[in-house]
């Protein structure tokens, strides 16, 4: 008791707890009404206004695993400084959680154009923040305006309990809120049901024969959905229903058009086998898949639309408010742009877009691949600046040939003799001709390519080298249709995409 009454340290748990409540208060009613909760905008917002390389190093690293415990750190902290000064100021929560509160406020405005379900979530979480703090720093008040002798009497013992129970019941109502926001958001559930039911006018993929090589190790041809690479900028993925999707299709055209997911469906599907790789891949990176894409060919719609002179580029934008500005040409030309509705045959995911995602065969991600696209502005580069290229990326984002060994791995131990080397190479929408391996800094050598379908995917190839024990590095280059050979000039991913050759180190024995 005594340690209670002379120490600072129950107050700051006190505001700690009841900082923690209201914010967990936010996260569940935002869930609920399937809603971004005010930390994710808060994380958005800094994310926003960091610097251009701190922001790019955050997208290459998984900078969203290391922004929210910071700043839950932060809160904390700040939480704890709340409880202190409610030991002397009446009026600290209002003000201390009303910071938070502010901040959490700018942020969904920022980022939504302040929905009301997010305000009043927010509303919600500050005003449990504020009644909890005060209704235990009042219990506590009580505890420590005893004396030594009363504090070891029945009442002491009655005012240390209702503190107590006041401090458990804030915290209880923090833990069913975050279960609640984490298991019971409905919007991810609706979105799920939905898809689960849904049934698209598209087919099953079929891996064209040939286009696996025999080799042991290599990544699939058709990358499963669930080993699909992942890379956005939403702290909190939007969960979008197919029967409210609407994209809307206006700027410099003659007539403005407004299609529901419905709508959509009616036109003629289009389904191709399509290679995406993000341009941050660096050499032999991971940031690479090859689906069976569904959906409907953007080049009829734009013409539908009566796209007018001097525009050269549309503004893609995603329900969360992302955008990119990609070249009019790739989406009017002969290639298979599409609005996809469907990957490997079943409806998006929520992770990959659902219910409808732009897909630019031949152009990075990032000034193409919009996530829950809902608004296509046609316009001009002159006129616009879309979300990376605002911070230091190109702005036209055509894919660069690349070529990656997979096997060997880098260090594996082998027995000496031959020795399978194989790999993937891509050029998407111009296509690969042929890729070359090198030995030990030896002669180029041609390699053998699987089957391909079309221009638009990657391709494996295999070969063999008969090695003598000791250690062996294996380089890759790929030529691209034309004759165009990768270069060995080594580039960083930014602005518009890594070069450099791909090389293994291993042994054999």
């Amino acid at each position: 008791m005594a340690a209670m009454k002379r120490s600072g340290v129950a107050w700051a748990l006190a505001g700690v707890v009841a900082g923690l409540a209201g914010i967990a208060v936010d996260y569940a009613l935002a869930s609920l009404w399937n809603q971004q909760h005010a930390l994710a905008a808060v994380a958005g917002l800094v994310r926003d206004t960091v610097p251009g390389p701190l922001e790019n190093w955050g997208r290459e690293n998984n900078g969203k695993a290391i922004t929210i415990p910071i700043g839950l750190a932060l809160v904390v902290v700040l939480f704890a400084v709340v409880g202190r000064a409610t030991r002397r100021f009446w009026w600290a929560p209002v003000a201390g959680y009303g910071v938070v509160a502010l901040l959490g406020t700018l942020a969904v405005l920022d980022a939504t154009a302040g929905q009301l379900p997010q305000l009043v979530a927010l509303g919600a979480g500050y005003a449990v923040s504020v009644v909890a703090m005060t209704t235990t720093g009042e219990r506590l008040r009580r505890v420590q305006d005893l004396d030594d002798e009363q504090a070891v009497t029945p009442l002491g013992r009655t005012r240390r309990r209702d503190f107590l129970t006041i401090v458990g019941v804030v915290a209880a109502v923090a833990g069913v809120s975050t279960v609640v926001g984490r298991f019971a958001g409905r919007g991810r559930r609706a979105v799920q049901d939905e898809r689960a039911i849904a049934r698209l006018p598209v087919t099953s993929p079929s891996v064209p024969q040939g286009a696996r090589v025999d080799a042991r190790g290599v990544r699939p041809w058709m990358t499963p959905v669930e080993e699909f690479y992942l890379i956005d900028t939403s702290f909190s993925r939007p969960r979008v229903l197919a029967r409210d999707w609407q994209l809307r299709i206006h700027g410099l055209v003659d007539a403005e058009i407004t299609l529901t997911f419905d709508d959509l469906l009616q036109r003629e599907v289009t389904e191709d086998w399509i290679t995406l790789n993000c341009v941050s891949n660096e050499v032999g990176g991971g940031l690479i898949g090859n689906a069976w894409w569904s959906g409907v060919r953007l080049a009829p719609l734009l013409a539908e639309a009566g796209v007018q002179d001097g525009a050269d580029c549309v503004l893609q934008t995603s329900v969360d408010g992302w955008d990119c500005s990609t070249p009019l040409a790739a989406l009017t030309d002969d290639r298979n742009a599409m609005l996809a509705v469907a990957m490997n045959g079943e409806a998006l995911t929520i992770e990959h877009g659902y219910p409808v995602r732009t897909i630019v065969p031949g152009l990075y991600g990032y000034v193409s691949g919009t996530k829950w696209v809902v608004d296509m502005e046609v316009t001009r580069f002159a006129d616009v600046e879309a979300y990376w290229t605002q911070r230091g990326w190109g702005e036209m984002g055509p894919v660069k040939i690349a070529s990656r060994v997979d096997v060997p791995a880098e260090g594996a131990e082998l027995p000496a003799g031959e020795v399978v080397v194989a790999g993937s190479a891509w050029m998407q929408h111009t296509g690969i001709e042929g890729v070359e391996v090198q030995v030990d800094g030896g002669p180029w050598t041609a390699a053998e390519l699987g089957t391909v379908p079309d221009a638009d995917t990657w391709v494996q190839w295999r070969a063999t080298a008969d090695l003598a024990a000791g250690e062996h590095t294996v380089t890759v280059r790929a030529v691209q249709a034309g004759g165009e050979v990768q270069t060995s000039a080594v580039a960083d991913v930014l602005p518009d995409g890594a070069t450099g050759l791909h090389s293994v180190t291993f042994t054999t024995s």
